[in-house]
């Protein structure tokens, strides 16, 4: 299952629009948290397939019958850029354990091509839990494929969600062929290409440099 925000015809859309918008990127704090927004409206899209459980609560004024989740997401995201996201989903997965990988592209010297260089992990055990990846772009999915792989090592989830602010069909394919059947994607919106580079048009630019600056 894929579902794209922008179709949603949400104020999501306008956040999006925002972190896009060359002239609004200036303000690297509007952009995270604008990242960090799109996390929050995404983690509220992805709560409504969870499992809930009814249980009775104590108000002060009598007993209530609620619906409560029954567990709590594994949430892991690709540093650096995807802490603003991480961000928005743990402002409301907030009792959920965490998982920090890093990913960068390893480009080739004098071509356009790269590796994928997974070099850090930290993670709870994934045994049986529900695991929600989060990177703000979704270019090529090979990153989102091989720190999925990595992360194998500390159990196999029963459920994998991808979150991601900007995807390419590209990567969306790529990703649906090597990830487990079922796994779910909550996008905020999806673009038609992508450069000679791997980089996704119109797509918003390098994340990470214009959450935190400009790395060497």
């Amino acid at each position: 299952m894929v579902m794209e925000l922008v179709k949603q015809r949400s104020v999501a859309a306008h956040f999006l629009a925002e972190m896009r918008d060359a002239e609004v990127q200036k303000d690297a704090m509007r952009f995270r948290r604008n990242l960090e927004r799109v996390g929050e409206v995404l983690a509220y899209e992805l709560s409504q397939t969870l499992e809930y459980e009814e249980r009775e609560v104590t108000t002060p004024l009598g007993q209530a019958r609620v619906e409560q989740l029954v567990e709590q997401p594994v949430l892991a995201t690709i540093l650096r850029a995807g802490l603003p996201l991480h961000q928005g989903m743990l402002n409301y997965f907030d009792r959920a354990d965490n998982a920090f990988i890093s990913a960068y592209r390893k480009h080739r010297k004098g071509e356009d091509g790269f590796d994928i260089e997974v070099e850090y992990l930290s993670s709870p055990s994934l045994h049986d839990r529900v695991l929600v990846i989060c990177d703000p772009m979704l270019a090529t999915g090979q990153s989102m494929v091989l720190v999925y792989k990595a992360l194998l090592r500390l159990g196999k989830p029963k459920a994998l969600h991808v979150v991601s602010a900007i995807a390419s069909n590209e990567g969306i394919e790529y990703a649906k062929l090597h990830l487990p059947a079922g796994t779910r994607f909550w996008i905020g919106a999806i673009d038609e290409e992508m450069t000679a580079q791997a980089y996704i048009v119109p797509g918003l630019g390098d994340a990470g440099d214009l959450a935190y600056g400009r790395k060497l």
